[in-house]
């Protein structure tokens, strides 16, 4: 059989089985600012609680919900700055070194998507114990 027969046939198949492929829903950005006095992150976290005999890492997700997609993973111990929060999921910009390099310490007056330098994405609340602001 051929790669073209082949992929019509699964595609056959799925369609005959009335499967319904759901498309993951779109990534929400990390929004910081929105102040012309206060940082545009204006807490500092850290990852804690995670359980020992669980997968070992935070998952770290484009979207605020467990619907969307892994982007990362953080361990014990690594802090992060929390931007937003919506219900049980907060927005976190993070870095492999000085978290004061990420551009979200200081006043950023106008609301935005986080651009970088540093990584961001949304992790469950549970995890993040508030170290600061």
């Amino acid at each position: 059989m051929k790669t073209g027969e082949a992929a019509l046939l699964a595609l056959a198949l799925v369609l005959s089985t009335g499967a319904t492929v759901v498309a993951p829903p779109r990534a929400v950005p990390v929004v910081v600012g929105g102040d012309d006095i206060l940082d545009a992150c204006g807490s500092l976290g850290e990852v804690r609680g995670l359980k020992a005999d669980g997968d070992g890492f935070l998952a770290v997700r484009n979207g605020p919900g467990a619907a969307y997609a892994t982007t990362d993973k953080l361990f014990e111990g690594r802090e992060v700055l929390m931007c937003d929060q919506r219900g049980e999921w907060i927005a976190v910009v993070y870095s492999d070194s000085s978290l004061g390099r990420c551009g979200v310490t200081a006043p950023i007056a106008k609301r935005q998507a986080y651009r970088g330098p540093c990584k961001s994405g949304w992790v469950h609340r549970k995890w993040i114990v508030l170290m600061a602001g």
